[in-house]
């Protein structure tokens, strides 16, 4: 078996900054479950307007509010699409100097495994997870794929 083009290290590397992980509809419902809270209570606590979409708010440290430091994702069963996706986002995926480029901050992408690797593995990834989305007003542009990558796609 070849050696796998991602291996998560639970850096949090990807839990840091303003801004990236906008929710979608189903996110606020499996995150608000996962909570045990209702929609608009998780909203009000964890969650701010950009325009008319919600994303996650960030902590006084600069991560998302979710993040634990030693531990990482204190939500990870209830994560966010854009968080279970990653680094198998569409610019990483169609364009091999993006891949070269997180591979400074993300110490799980293993260059070694080469951009194809990583393209075949994502794709597949993404396709398992349902984590594919179609345009919309709500969709990650990270997770809509171009037809010549759903051209990819291991049925």
């Amino acid at each position: 078996m070849a050696e796998p083009a991602f291996a998560c290290k639970r850096c949090g590397h990807c839990c840091q900054g303003e801004g990236g992980i906008v929710l979608t509809r189903y996110d606020r419902e499996r995150l608000a479950a996962h909570l045990g809270l209702e929609i608009a209570a998780m909203l009000e606590q964890f969650a701010e307007s950009a325009g008319e979409k919600q994303r996650l708010r960030i902590g006084p440290d600069g991560f998302c509010v979710f993040f634990r430091h030693g531990v990482g994702c204190g939500v990870h069963p209830g994560r966010p699409d854009i968080c279970r996706a990653w680094p198998y986002f569409r610019g990483n995926l169609v364009d091999a100097t993006s891949w070269e480029m997180i591979q400074t901050d993300c110490p799980g992408v293993v260059n070694a495994a080469g951009h194809e690797s990583f393209v075949d593995e994502g794709v597949d990834y993404l396709r398992q997870h349902g984590l594919i989305h179609e345009p919309g007003p709500e969709a990650p542009l990270a997770l809509v794929l171009p037809e010549a990558l759903k051209s990819r796609i291991r049925k």
